[in-house]
């Protein structure tokens, strides 16, 4: 979410809107490799893991892209005030993102060993994790959107039920290993993948944390006026 505003100079907000276009790009482009990623791995599917694979190339090129256009709006537009903190903001949500199609594409590599070995149960446990996973990143990039912090602060807390539902499946998996070793190599390239779609969640929350800054101009996890919210029964308590 790029700051709206009209600014006096045409060719300033025609480079903003470049570089909402490419970070709604590079989000909506990760979040395909996250749920492809899954199908893969929910339908064995080899040939869409390598797909996934094969995009993360693009995922990084617009990373760059945003990047350097970044530093070029910087360097000739001195922005201030809520347009530094938007364009700021794009350069740490496009490496948030980026790290997710990384995730998303070594998901995809583990689902490719996976379909080798025999099914096991506890895959629809993660496949139901994984779909947790892509509703929190559809979330935050949705409150980026809509530059919706109060959106935003909702889906930085809701990371927490990510976390718990990762410790059980951790837990499940050493109980699965430990009855039957002959489950260990399948098991453990899961627990990688459980592992990826955690660490999609906490990328998902790191963007929230960008767009609340950018709005607020307050750090999310240090904000007053959080305090007044809870009272008022518009949050939950932190997590």
């Amino acid at each position: 979410m790029i700051s709206s505003s009209t600014h006096i100079v045409s060719g300033y907000d025609a480079e903003l809107s470049r570089l909402t276009n490419d970070l709604t790009d590079l989000g909506t482009l990760v979040s395909e490799m996250v749920a492809d990623a899954m199908q893969a791995f929910k339908k064995r599917d080899s040939i869409t893991a390598q797909q996934v694979i094969d995009r993360d190339e693009d995922a990084n090129a617009l990373q760059f892209k945003i990047d350097e256009a970044v530093q070029r709006i910087i360097a000739l537009r001195n922005p201030v005030a809520q347009d530094l903190r938007s364009i700021i903001g794009a350069t740490r949500i496009a490496s948030d993102l980026e790290r997710v199609g990384d995730l998303a594409e070594g998901i995809a590599r583990r689902a490719m060993i996976i379909n080798e070995e025999k099914r096991i149960d506890i895959a629809r446990s993660v496949y139901r994790m994984g779909k947790q996973s892509r509703q929190q990143l559809a979330g935050a990039l949705d409150s980026l959107l809509k530059g919706d912090a109060i959106a935003a602060l909702h889906y930085w807390q809701s990371d927490s039920d990510l976390d718990d539902l990762y410790d059980s499946i951790f837990r499940e998996l050493v109980t699965v290993m430990m009855g039957d070793p002959r489950t260990i190599p399948a098991c453990t390239e899961l627990l990688f993948v459980a592992k990826n779609l955690e660490r999609i969640g906490d990328h998902a929350t790191n963007i929230c944390e960008a767009v609340y800054f950018t709005v607020k101009a307050a750090q999310l996890t240090s904000d007053p006026a959080l305090d007044r919210l809870r009272q008022n029964g518009e949050i939950g308590e932190s997590r």
